[in-house]
Formats: structure tokens, sequence, C-alpha cells
């Protein structure tokens, strides 16, 4: 399994924010894009996601081993936690539900309503939805928004995790997360009408 991303152009609206976006990924891969708010991170995630179109360029990735986590968590408020990821274990066709509470701290809110969660809980609970997914291609847009620093790990192991089994993730992210495979694309060095400067490169990068 890959995902290839070559001389991948975005636009916002009108505006064109992203200019020949590269990257080869195989199992086991981890990839997080890094820069200034704004630079294109969720347009590329969405692009990577088929939810928008990229102008020019070639993307090689199966849609359907694909799961998206955006800026909203996909939770039905009148739901309780428990109904939540039961419809999505429907929508997938898997049988992780029990699994995916206990592992993502969820069983004490099991019967809460997502109307009541707080802002982390419901971050929380959408975020669950990758693993109950059974998609073998994450990718997920400021995953560890609103989580504490305890929740924050738990992800982060979470996609580990996922990695490990040989599943491929692509998040963007401010924070340093603790993932060893994790490579680092600074989408900076990506932006229309650029000028050379070797210094939006991190280490680990393409």
């Amino acid at each position: 399994m890959t995902v290839k991303a070559s001389k991948i152009c975005c636009t916002r609206g009108v505006r064109q924010v992203l200019q020949d976006v590269s990257f080869n990924l195989a199992s086991g891969d981890c990839l997080i894009l890094r820069g200034p708010n704004g630079v294109g991170k969720s347009t590329l995630l969405r692009v990577l996601a088929g939810l928008s179109q990229a102008t020019t360029g070639k993307l090689d990735l199966d849609p359907d081993d694909v799961a998206y986590s955006g800026h909203l968590d996909a939770v039905k408020f009148q739901l309780t936690v428990a109904e939540n990821l039961s419809f999505w274990a429907g929508v997938y066709g898997t049988n992780m539900t029990d699994e995916v509470i206990k592992n993502f701290g969820l069983k004490p809110l099991k019967n809460r309503l997502a109307a009541n969660l707080s802002a982390g809980q419901k971050r929380r609970l959408g975020l669950a939805r990758m693993t109950l997914s059974g998609r073998k291609i994450w990718l997920m847009d400021e995953p560890t928004t609103s989580l504490d620093a305890q929740h924050t790990t738990l992800i982060a192991q979470s996609i580990s995790a996922h990695c490990a089994s040989g599943g491929i993730a692509i998040l963007s992210t401010h924070l340093d997360l603790d993932i060893a495979c994790a490579k680092i694309l600074n989408l900076a060095q990506f932006a229309p009408n650029r000028t050379t400067d070797t210094s939006v490169f991190l280490e680990g990068s393409f």
C-alpha cells in the first residue's frame, strides 16, 4: 500500500495556496504536515481525502482505504457515545466498538449523550471513528485540538500503533508528537511564487 503525490497544486476558493507538492509514503509511514496558519495544510488533506480536487498534478491512493478526520468531529449529538460508535461500525462494517471505547478512554462516557460532552471528549469520540473504520490510510487535521496532555499522548500512541500494523497516517499539527516513525513535511516550501530557501526543510523532511 502506498500514497504518492506528484506536483499537486491546490487552491482555496480562487487562490492557489500550494504548488508542486510531492511525496511518497509506504505502509508503516507517518507524515506530519507543518507550516504557518493558512499555508494549506487543511486544503491538502481535503484533496487527499477526495473532498476537493487538485488543479494539477497526480495523486495515487485508493479512496476505499481512506478515513478522514477534519475540524468537525462527525458526532451525532442526539446519540450516546456508544450509539455514535455503533452507527459508524455499521457504516464501515466493522465490529470493534467495545475495543475502541476502551482504547480511547470512553468507557465512563459510553452512555452519555454526545451533546453533553466537553470539546475534548467530542474530539476523542470523533477520532475513535478512525480506528473503528478499519481503513489503512488515516488523514487527520489537527487531531489534538481541545485534548489535554494525557489524551494527546493517547492519540499519538494510537497513530503509532496504526502505522506499526502497516497503516499510513498523514496529519497536520503544531505539536511535537511522540511518533517514532513520523516524517515532517513543511508546506511553506510549496507556497506559490516561493523563493528557494532551504531553511523550510525540517529534520526528516522529504
